[in-house]
């Protein structure tokens, strides 16, 4: 048996094994940063660190507090907060607790919250402020299971004199609760871990329908270990990383990197505000984070904005640096995968010499000037942008995984990476491609099912374990997965063809530095259109120079000049498509898509349905006259 074999087929029964473990092990180690705003209310973030030992005692009183309170085994808590370390402080009490997280979205509204909380059965709920606890205080009377909220920052938190006595506790008071209990019954946290086995419920993590109510995926302590274990195993990450960690810890893919990080041991900086991303990089200089391609796609596209703004100078100096990266990307990643070796000609890599001192080497800084490697997941990144970052020596890691299998089934392997592709399967989990071209996946993380949903848990989970994950792909005869699309997402025009619209729309990104979203419209029609929406800050920039200064959004989308510089991206983009996957018609959309309108997923995934719902009436103005069938 091999030692990754070994590593994960020896696993402890959960995290929360491992959390001891960690801490046993590196006490005094640094584990968690913060950001603790100014008390001025202006001015940098002032940077607090815990380390393992001390985010243990805080872990160890939220469990203790939960058991005094009388959360018993597998019983759930649910979890309404941004990223930020408290979740995670939380998120580890619940565990050690014995008891199961039930991860709520802070964007969530009041009906969708209490659905969640009413279907989980969530005895106490951890709500991030007066914002999340007024969605609790909405909806009690619906919620009789609701023993307690638990709220982290009590800023602006007003008494009720409709709560129940006991009813609203801060975390301070939580934790405080715990410690004392502890005093009384010093094993009770090693008593609750200990009884945990790898098949009781430790998270369930609803995910963002589009259509319907939100299904609760049930992951079982089990899921947690093996992830931690096989992430590990990957070797991607070391005890000397440094990781920054902003992604909603409510969706998948950021839950997975906590259970990673407890593994290693490394330092994770926490940050959920996406608006201080930009700001907190050269202050946390990291040396690893995991981002969606929405990240990506919008730092490339201000860095093409701003050449632009700089004059057509600088702006072919950009165009011919981002051709240069791309080039170097791919002709190094091809000689690596047929000899081993990431050489490139010599005139190449002159051209690469000079575009890195004039480009490359301030966008690496700007990412803080230490980072090895970026994982990229939840959605698919246009290769061109993951070649061009490639090239500029930000490499970044394409994964894939689901909700139902605990985020993280795939990743590129370090080195051998290869733009466009998921890269393989983590250690212990299978794969295979089914006739129809779907992706089937088996292994230890792969749920337990939907919660109460026996019928719907049937419709995907075969008895022999194998997961239907509704993506198509394709595998390399050395085990490089290429995802092409959702399988429900497929086009078929009323001429037969099959188009892959996210395809298209990761290509159109990578040529319209303006772009915010766009979705590819088809089905049962007899030519493409798309709905585009463009973003702000880039096109207001670009309004300035171009007799727009002063317009609103919605304003430049509509000004014919717009619609002109749009249009010449669209021809660029149909010049390289087949001729049944060029759009013949496209509409500005006067927003940008967003979560708040139910048109994004936290994870900033689109909702097709959704998003043609809204606006079917573009869509049918575009067909309008033409002779469909």
């Amino acid at each position: 048996m091999s030692d990754t074999q070994t590593l994960i087929e020896n696993r402890p029964p959960s995290v929360a094994n491992l959390f001891l473990e960690r801490v046993a092990a590196t006490p005094d180690a640094e584990a968690y940063r913060y950001p603790v705003p100014p008390a001025a209310g202006t001015g940098p973030d002032d940077w607090k660190s815990l380390s393992w030992a001390q985010a243990a005692q805080r872990v160890y009183a939220i469990a203790a507090g939960l058991v005094e309170l009388g959360v018993g085994p597998q019983e759930r808590v649910a979890l309404a907060s941004s990223t930020r370390v408290e979740w995670i402080l939380a998120d580890l009490g619940i565990m050690c607790a014995g008891a199961a997280t039930t991860t709520v979205y802070p964007q969530t509204n009041d009906d969708e919250s209490a659905f969640i909380l009413s279907d989980s059965e969530s005895k106490v709920m951890v709500a991030e402020d007066a914002a999340q606890l007024a969605k609790a205080r909405a909806r009690r009377a619906e919620l009789p299971e609701l023993r307690h909220v638990v709220v982290i920052d009590a800023t602006g938190v007003e008494p009720d004199a409709a709560d129940p006595d006991g009813w609203l506790l801060t975390l301070e008071d939580l934790e405080a609760r715990g410690a004392a209990y502890l005093e009384k019954n010093p094993d009770i946290v090693r008593e609750r871990v200990g009884a945990i086995t790898k098949d009781q419920l430790a998270t369930l993590i609803y995910t963002s329908g589009t259509t319907g109510r939100p299904k609760g995926v049930r992951l079982p302590h089990d899921n947690w270990s093996y992830m931690a274990k096989a992430i590990a195993a990957t070797g991607l990450v070391s005890g000397e990383d440094v990781q920054y960690l902003w992604l909603p810890l409510a969706h998948v893919f950021g839950k997975v990197l906590t259970s990673g990080q407890i593994e290693v041991g490394h330092v994770t900086a926490v940050d959920g505000r996406v608006d201080k991303i930009i700001e907190n990089l050269p202050v946390v200089q990291p040396t690893y984070m995991a981002a969606v391609p929405r990240i990506f796609e919008k730092v490339y596209n201000g860095v093409a904005a701003k050449a632009k703004a700089g004059g057509s100078a600088k702006y072919k100096i950009f165009q011919w640096a981002a051709g240069v990266a791309r080039e170097y990307a791919k002709v190094s990643q091809d000689n690596f995968r047929r000899t081993g070796v990431a050489s490139v000609p010599f005139k190449l890599a002159s051209k690469h010499k000079a575009a890195d001192r004039l480009v490359y080497g301030k966008l690496r800084e700007a990412f803080g000037g230490r980072l090895r490697a970026c994982v990229s997941g939840s959605a698919a990144l246009a290769p061109e942008i993951g070649y061009f970052f490639a090239g500029a020596g930000v490499h970044i890691l394409e994964g894939y995984g689901l909700t139902e299998s605990s985020a993280a089934s795939f990743v590129n392997p370090g080195e051998a990476y290869r733009t466009g592709t998921v890269g393989k399967p983590l250690p212990g989990t299978e794969v295979r491609i089914a006739d129809d071209g779907e992706i089937l996946l088996r292994g230890p993380g792969i749920m337990e099912g939907y919660h109460g949903l026996p019928d719907k848990t049937a419709e995907v989970l075969e008895s022999d374990g194998w997961f239907h994950t509704g993506d198509i792909g394709e595998l390399s005869n050395d085990g490089y997965l290429r995802i092409t699309d959702r399988k429900k997402d497929l086009i078929k025009t009323s001429g037969g063809k099959y188009i892959a619209p996210a395809e298209v729309e990761g290509q159109f990104k990578a040529v319209c530095p303006y772009v915010s979203n766009i979705l590819v419209h088809g089905a049962d029609r007899n030519f493409c259109t798309a709905l585009i929406s463009l973003d702000e800050p880039s096109i207001l920039e670009w309004a300035k120079e171009n007799g727009l200064s002063g317009s609103s959004y919605a304003e430049v989308v509509a000004a014919p000049q717009t619609v002109q510089l749009v249009e010449g991206y669209v021809k660029e983009l149909n010049e390289g498509l087949q001729r049944w996957q060029t759009i013949k018609k496209f509409k500005l959309l006067p927003r940008d898509l967003d979560i708040e309108h139910g048109e994004l997923t936290p994870s900033l995934k689109l909702k097709r349905p959704v998003v043609e719902r809204e606006y079917k009436g573009l869509l049918d103005e575009m067909y309008a006259g033409s002779r469909e069938g």
